[in-house]
């Protein structure tokens, strides 16, 4: 009896041996990367494990890339790996490379890659060109016409260029910029009308895909549209505006006037004012003239003859009968 528990202890440690081996020790994968003679030694793939790196995601694309004729070293894998890469889609991008013909090299790729671009969709792009469609972009011709054209842009990556180049969104702005300089520019409206490609022409002449990570092919004007008419809205309303500034400164003038007329009116009150109390204060004054003698009885006789004259001629001015003059002393 003790010596089956014994015996049944140490098949206990040797099944858990055997378990934690497998285990830490991708024995499957290293089978798997002789069957496909790649030679990678069980050390290296236990100093994997030791650095905190999944084998198979290494291994796998090793014996992919052995398989397509591209001999990379175990070490750059690992080190893409560890910097935050993706070593499949690295790989990938260059067996696709070399089937296409173009010059990618593992570390260019791994740049490309860690700059935060799909290098695989930049290989296939570069097979097959992309047609970047640009949104409506919308300009005025110098007659005032407003126009609304759409392109399309058909683009190839540029391999060299994908490290620090401008992506997509410049390519629109840049094309977008051209439309618009080609339109403003033209005389006529008829004459983009007529003659879309103007536009094509004028845009590829400007060297667009200078500092982009994209090789322009061609630019085709898909659609042109005619919208308002800017020029007759702007006199439209320069004439609006002219007429208000009119108005507000004739009000201003008629204002004025009233104001100016009022004025007169309360000058005028005031001289009646002033002459109805001149007025009041001449029979004192004559009387105080007859009773100083300074006046006299006849002196007073012409002057009232000469008012009576005086209203006569009045009355006879205005259009009405002449009342019936008064002889001094009645």
């Amino acid at each position: 009896m003790p010596e089956v528990a014994v015996l049944a202890v140490l098949v206990v440690i040797l099944i858990l041996f055997l378990w934690l081996f497998f285990t830490f020790i991708p024995v499957a994968l290293w089978i798997s990367a002789l069957a496909a003679n790649v030679r990678v030694s069980i050390f290296t793939l236990v100093g994997m494990r030791l650095r905190r790196v999944v084998p198979a995601r290494i291994v796998n694309p090793k014996i992919k890339a052995a398989k397509a004729g591209i001999d990379i070293e175990i070490n750059k894998l690992e080190a893409h790996y560890l910097a935050g890469g993706n070593v499949d889609r690295v790989v990938n991008a260059l067996i696709a490379a070399q089937r296409a013909d173009i010059g990618l090299e593992f570390g260019r790729a791994a740049a490309i890659d860690l700059a935060g671009r799909d290098v695989l969709e930049a290989v296939q792009m570069s097979v097959n060109p992309k047609v970047i469609e640009t949104p409506i972009v919308a300009a005025i011709a110098k007659d005032g016409i407003e126009l609304k054209a759409k392109a399309k842009v058909t683009v190839r990556a540029n391999i060299d260029r994908l490290v620090g180049g401008a992506g997509e969104q410049t390519i629109i702005a840049r094309v977008g910029e051209g439309v618009v300089t080609t339109i403003g520019s033209s005389a006529s409206h008829k004459d983009v009308l007529e003659n879309p490609d103007r536009i094509s022409k004028t845009v590829l002449d400007k060297g667009l895909e200078a500092g982009t990570a994209f090789e322009i092919l061609s630019i085709d004007i898909a659609d042109v549209d005619v919208g308002r008419n800017i020029g007759a809205q702007l006199q439209t309303d320069q004439a609006e505006a002219d007429k208000r500034i009119a108005q507000a400164k004739a009000e201003e003038r008629r204002a004025m006037a009233i104001a100016h007329e009022q004025e007169m009116k309360a000058r005028v009150q005031e001289m009646r004012s002033k002459v109805v109390e001149a007025e009041a204060e001449v029979p004192l004054a004559m009387a105080e003239a007859l009773r100083s003698g300074k006046l006299y009885v006849m002196d007073y006789y012409k002057l009232q003859n000469i008012a009576s004259d005086t209203a006569m001629r009045n009355a006879l001015s205005d259009g009405g009968s002449p009342a019936a003059p008064q002889v001094a002393g009645q």
